[in-house]
C-alpha cells in the first residue's frame, strides 16, 4: 500500500507540473496551449502533431493521456525508490527527485526512439522543454513529499504502531 501511495502522488504530482509547464511555455513563446500536448501524442500522428494547435480528440485526449501515462511510469519508478527506504528529508527528496529528473530527460531524448519522446520539442524551444523536464522533477518530488507526509500521519494517528497481517 505505501509503494501505491507513492506512485500515485508523484505521477500524479509529475503529470500535473508538466502540464503547467508545457502549457504556460507554450503561452509564453505565443503558441497554441494545445500544441505542446498535441505534440506528445506525435507516436501516432508524427511530425504534424506538434503544429496542431486545437483542442481535440485524436491529438489532445491521446497527448495527455500518453504524458499522465508517462508521469506514472516516472512517478512509479520514483515512488518505488522512494517507499522503499526510509523516511527522507525534503532537501533529500528534491536531491533525489532532481536525479530522477535527469535520469528522464537522457532516457526521454537520448535513448529511446524519436517517435517516443514526449514529443514537446515539436512544439516548444529547447529551453522549454528543460524547464519542462525540471518541472516534472519538481512535480515528483512534491509527490513524494505529500505521500511521506500522509504516511506519516496515518502512523501518527495509529499511535505510530503499524499493524502486521
Amino acid at each position: 500500500m505505501t509503494l501505491l501511495r507513492y506512485a500515485v502522488f508523484c505521477g500524479t504530482g509529475a503529470a500535473l507540473a508538466t502540464t503547467v509547464a508545457v502549457t504556460a511555455s507554450a503561452r509564453r513563446e505565443g503558441r497554441s496551449l494545445w500544441a505542446p500536448i498535441n505534440a506528445t501524442s506525435h507516436w501516432l500522428w508524427g511530425r504534424e502533431a506538434g503544429a496542431h494547435g486545437e483542442a481535440d480528440l485524436a491529438h489532445t485526449a491521446l497527448g495527455g493521456a500518453t504524458n499522465l501515462g508517462a508521469s506514472f511510469f516516472w512517478g512509479g519508478l520514483f515512488g518505488a525508490f522512494l517507499s522503499s527506504r526510509p523516511p527522507r528529508t525534503p532537501i533529500a527528496i528534491i536531491r533525489d527527485a532532481a536525479l530522477m529528473g535527469a535520469i528522464a530527460t537522457l532516457v526521454d531524448y537520448r535513448l529511446v526512439p524519436k517517435r517516443l519522446t514526449p514529443g514537446w520539442e515539436l512544439a516548444l524551444s529547447r529551453g522549454s522543454v528543460l524547464f519542462s523536464m525540471a518541472a516534472m522533477a519538481s512535480g515528483l518530488a512534491a509527490g513524494g513529499m505529500a505521500a511521506q507526509a500522509t504516511g506519516g500521519r496515518k502512523n501518527a494517528l495509529s499511535g505510530g504502531r503499524r499493524r502486521r497481517r
